[in-house]
């Protein structure tokens, strides 16, 4: 069992000193917008994983008007207590750091305490371009295998190296050709390892998806999601040799795993052109659901499930099947936040399942 005993902020966001204690699995936050809602779901977030969840930099994070911020959070794993702290200081360095001892890496504590956020702004993978649904893939890879993490962190740094090389190229004519051998040669292995991890882990994570899909949404219409690369029919290496003249006119690697997508389908049409509301918020809750019972089965006990104004743009047979599962199948830790308070109390209460509810 995994749960967040308390957390305490400090010149976090709007926060300027708090501490909250959690004593039930299921705990509501209510208040108007603007009140702290997101940002205690964030702070909570900030504790699994050394960052924010919304792309905000340390400084955004940082109360107005003041240098640094805290965050200090007790959780329990397996019935072992460990003390997690974040502090930014007013030189901007953050340390971070679990049972006393600080990260030389911030990376290694990526899947130690693992967490599934859902946000309004979470449609973007299913709405926007590749990059959401890479982000979500690695995201969740990442918090199951820390080899698949750190070669991911490595083939970022050598396309940004090989398309400064490329840039080089194009604007001088001249380029180092031996450090661009290396560079490709590299690359071309850290690609080849992501594109095996993510195939061997979408063949087993998409009939997930699916199930939990027509399970919330109680439509039999034909969802497909398919895995799309450019490694699927050719050699990487061979890929990079043979669009060398476009990766210089573009100066841009123009090929590989950083270019991968999940294709969504819906009765043979695009999804994000053909899908309601409904069916959009459906498909992530299924997407963020399937990623919680792949971490549930791959360590053990559940990860912490923050829902942020889920209630919004659902209808209610919909919401009730979903707070059935993360409230009442799943024997987790849930936080969820609301605008209604009565909405809020109403909804649990309905479910019968212990919980309390803060307002902010």
């Amino acid at each position: 069992m995994f749960k967040l005993e308390n957390i305490s902020l400090a010149q976090f966001r709007n926060y300027g000193q708090a501490t909250f204690t959690f004593s039930q699995n299921v705990t509501g936050f209510c208040g108007k917008n603007g009140s702290g809602k997101t940002n205690l779901l964030d702070a909570i977030y900030y504790m699994c994983f050394t960052k924010s969840y919304f792309g905000k930099t340390d400084i955004q994070n940082t109360q107005q008007g003041k240098l640094g911020f805290r965050l200090n959070g007790q959780v329990t794993v397996d019935g072992k207590s460990h003390n997690i702290i974040c502090v930014l200081r007013e030189n901007g360095k953050k340390e971070f750091g679990v049972d006393n001892e600080n990260y030389t890496r911030f990376a290694v504590h990526i899947g130690k305490f693992p967490c599934v956020m859902i946000a309004p702004d979470d449609v973007a993978i299913i709405t926007q371009a590749s990059e959401e649904r890479r982000k979500f893939i690695d995201y969740t890879i990442s918090q199951l295998d820390a080899a698949y993490l750190q070669t991911l962190i490595d083939y970022n740094k050598l396309l940004q190296q090989r398309n400064s090389l490329l840039k080089q190229l194009a604007e001088s004519g001249n380029m180092d050709e031996s450090l661009m051998e290396v560079i490709s040669a590299q690359l071309v292995v850290a690609g080849n390892f992501i594109y095996r991890s993510r195939k061997a882990f979408l063949e087993t994570f998409i009939p997930v998806v699916l199930e939990l899909y027509h399970s919330i949404a109680e439509y039999k219409e034909k969802l497909t999601i398919t895995y799309k690369s450019h490694l699927e029919s050719a050699d990487f290496k061979a890929l990079l040799i043979k669009n060398r003249t476009k990766d210089i006119a573009l100066q841009r690697t123009s090929q590989g795993v950083h270019r991968d997508d999940l294709e969504l389908g819906l009765e043979n049409y695009p999804f994000k052109t053909t899908a309601s509301q409904g069916q959009r918020k459906s498909l992530l809750f299924a997407l963020k659901l399937a990623e919680f019972e792949v971490l549930l089965k791959h360590k053990g006990f559940p990860p912490l499930l923050l829902l942020d104004d889920v209630f919004e743009k659902l209808d209610e047979a919909r919401m009730k099947n979903l707070l059935v599962k993360v409230c009442v199948e799943n024997k987790g830790q849930v936080f969820i936040t609301d605008t209604h308070c009565s909405r809020l109390k109403e909804a649990l209460e309905q479910l019968q399942v212990s919980h309390e509810i803060r307002s902010l």
